[in-house]
């Protein structure tokens, strides 16, 4: 039984990667046949990875019909982002209240805004971080507000990190370049120094403002194209009539 679960959660990262680094890119057929053949594993594991990739937003699919890689759509932008406005900043709000009892709950904040102003330093001086160790540390940051949340809240905790699949796409195909890295950690900094400092209130506003911008910045990036040729299915988006 431990050796089943081990194999369906291998499948699953490796078919969440291939998905998120676009890989396999929007509208693919995940066929469990063919990927099964491809990674070396049986159907179940393959099976059930598709159904949590479902459940994450990242594959479609319906009965009788071949599993697809989600396309994207401004549509689902707007509608991901305005969900994460709800749950991401109640999470900051929950964490920084929390930590003023509990200080061992913003530890991780502390050496993380200490990281994150390391890296303003070194701009300062006229040196930039390579965008993979940039987003390596925003991660944590993602991460690590997962954590401390699921410390109170696990159900908000696991509904934030469903969406991380999704978040981790939309980066990969519309932040190619490092223009907006300085926007990124000057917000990060107030992120992380709003839940460190247990600001609530503050917090708040920090994630919602950098969300917004994020926003802005892949709606606008998409509706211009994918960067580096990509090839991506960007579906339109009109209002409901």
């Amino acid at each position: 039984m431990a050796g089943e679960t081990s194999k369906s959660e291998s499948v699953y990262r490796r078919l969440k990667g291939e998905i998120e680094e676009l890989r396999l890119p929007p509208g693919t057929r995940l066929s469990e046949v063919v990927a099964a053949e491809r990674i070396g594993a049986s159907r179940t594991p393959v099976r059930e990875a598709i159904r949590r990739l479902a459940r994450e937003g990242l594959v479609r699919s319906a009965p009788g019909e071949v599993a697809r890689v989600a396309p994207i759509s401004l549509g689902g932008v707007r509608a991901l982002f305005e969900f994460r406005m709800i749950l991401e900043p109640a999470a900051a709000r929950m964490v920084a209240r929390e930590g003023r009892s509990r200080p061992e709950l913003l530890r991780p904040f502390h050496d993380l805004l200490a990281e994150f102003e390391a890296v303003r330093d070194l701009v300062a001086r006229g040196s930039q971080p390579s965008r993979e160790e940039f987003y390596t540390l925003t991660e944590r940051f993602d991460q690590e507000l997962i954590t401390a949340t699921r410390d109170r809240n696990d159900p908000l905790a696991q509904t934030i990190a469903d969406q991380r699949g999704q978040t981790t796409r939309l980066r990969n195909v519309a932040h190619s370049d490092t223009g907006h890295l300085a926007d990124s950690l000057d917000e990060h900094l107030r992120m992380c120094g709003a839940i460190a400092d247990a600001r609530p209130d503050d917090a708040v506003e920090e994630l919602t403002r950098h969300l917004e911008r994020t926003l802005r910045t892949i709606l606008d990036t998409l509706a211009r194209g994918p960067a580096h040729g990509t090839e991506v299915e960007v579906e339109a988006w009109s209002a409901p009539e």
